[in-house]
């Protein structure tokens, strides 16, 4: 069974930076695209970024490209995004998921249909950006 456990949530002062880890297990991940959902109280989930296991290839949300990073540690079982200089509209809960060659359906702006593509989730890490 595919289990996924976030880390790195917490209270962030603006400005911080954000690493968010993504520990998978239950599968071997090299088979798998990961990545990361995000969600606000009020608004369906949407997707932020994630990266392909065939070539390692990354696809970004427009309002976070050039900002955030994901990276994969197939090894390690594991995926990290970072970013610097978070600001208040950076909070929500970040969810990571994995599924076969969905990834770059996730980032398109029907979020019901980006979220329906992925097969697994974990429970998600609460990030909340303020001083």
């Amino acid at each position: 069974q595919v289990h996924l456990v976030e880390s790195g949530g917490g209270l962030v002062q603006p400005g911080g930076p954000l690493r968010l880890s993504c520990a998978a297990s239950g599968l071997t991940l090299e088979h798998y695209d990961i990545g990361w959902f995000r969600q606000v109280p009020g608004k369906e989930r949407e997707g932020v970024a994630c990266i392909r296991s065939n070539n390692g290839g990354t696809y970004y949300a427009d309002s976070v490209k050039g900002r955030f990073t994901i990276s994969r540690d197939n090894a390690k079982k594991m995926a990290i995004m970072q970013r610097n200089s978070l600001k208040p509209k950076n909070t929500a809960v970040y969810y990571c998921a994995v599924d076969i060659a969905t990834c770059p359906q996730w980032i398109v702006a029907d979020r019901a249909l980006a979220t329906a593509r992925v097969g697994s989730w974990g429970r998600g890490t609460q990030v909340t950006v303020s001083a």
